[in-house]
């Protein structure tokens, strides 16, 4: 009997097993270019037309608007809307006369040194309020009561404990951003999917460790929000501490600015001390939130890089 030979078959792939690979190969090539970051630095021209440009035009519309209203009589009583022209001569005298950044470094000091310490306090204050049920039960709805109590009703209370100094200042500061961290935080941690805190604990993330590499980086997006708030609460609770709180050793910030003009009747006063306490709110986001909020957007893939 003859031997046969075997024959050497190909192995063909079904057509279900390729689709997949294709799937996988573009969810990979998807996840490598969400990852990527570009290099190079974007073009002046398109920084100045994207980010520049529109609120520069807002501005002088408004300047426009403003001397439009004073020039054709709509207001035509200068006690009660100065024309823009008066505002840049009182902000040019108190610049001769050496005062007005400082002015403005006094309220600016004062706000980030309370804000810092409101930090201080208040994020372990969230992370127990999140993390402790007796403690949510017993403190969480004091804070948010806390939270949408106004700050200037701080202000009397505090000058009676504390007098007229800078403690003062920032006992208002801190009962003002305080509870606005703190729930913050406390929104971030109720939104971690329970997976990640499994997860955590599988890979032995337990305890502070969990705390601090599982729990704090999924809570960021609402800790940053906390903290905006937080600041925009300082800041606002610093005003009305200012504006209230009058003494010669406290010197002479952006809120005791405002008040002394209101007390000479001096409008041209006022609306700088506005404009000032505007101003400095504005670059205090700019500068510091809203690159924290793109970069933790970013990294999340929830902001690409254009």
């Amino acid at each position: 009997m003859a031997r046969t030979e075997p024959t050497a078959t190909a192995t063909v792939e079904p057509a279900d097993a390729v689709a997949a690979k294709d799937d996988l190969a573009g969810l990979e090539a998807g996840l490598d270019a969400l990852e990527t970051v570009q290099s190079g630095r974007t073009p002046f021209s398109k920084t100045f037309r994207e980010k520049i440009f529109p609120p520069l035009t807002a501005v002088v519309l408004v300047i426009l608007l403003w001397q439009g209203l004073v020039s054709f009589g709509v207001v035509d009583d200068p006690t009660k809307l100065p024309p823009p022209s008066a505002v840049w001569d009182e902000v040019e005298n108190a610049w001769l006369k050496g005062e007005l950044l400082g002015y403005i470094w006094t309220s600016v000091s004062r706000g980030l040194l309370g804000f810092f310490f409101a930090l201080l306090i208040g994020t372990p204050l969230g992370l127990l309020v999140a993390r402790v049920k007796f403690v949510r039960a017993a403190i969480g709805p004091v804070l948010s009561g806390l939270q949408s109590l106004p700050s200037v009703a701080w202000v009397p209370p505090a000058v009676l404990w504390l007098g007229l100094d800078n403690s003062m200042m920032y006992a208002v500061i801190l009962l003002g951003a305080v509870p606005s961290i703190a729930n913050g935080l406390v929104s971030g941690v109720d939104q971690v999917p329970p997976l990640f805190l499994r997860a955590g604990r599988t890979l032995g993330a337990t305890g502070v460790r969990g705390l601090w590499h599982v729990v704090l980086p999924a809570a960021l997006p609402g800790y940053l929000a906390g903290l905006k708030q937080g600041w925009a609460f300082s800041w606002r609770s610093l005003m009305a501490a200012e504006i209230i709180a009058n003494s010669p050793d406290l010197g002479v910030g952006l809120g005791q600015l405002l008040e002394n003009g209101r007390t000479a009747s001096s409008m041209p006063m006022v609306f700088l001390a506005i404009l000032l306490i505007l101003i400095v709110g504005v670059v205090i986001d700019l500068l510091i939130f809203s690159p924290l909020e793109r970069r933790v957007l970013r990294s999340r893939g929830l902001l690409v890089r254009s």
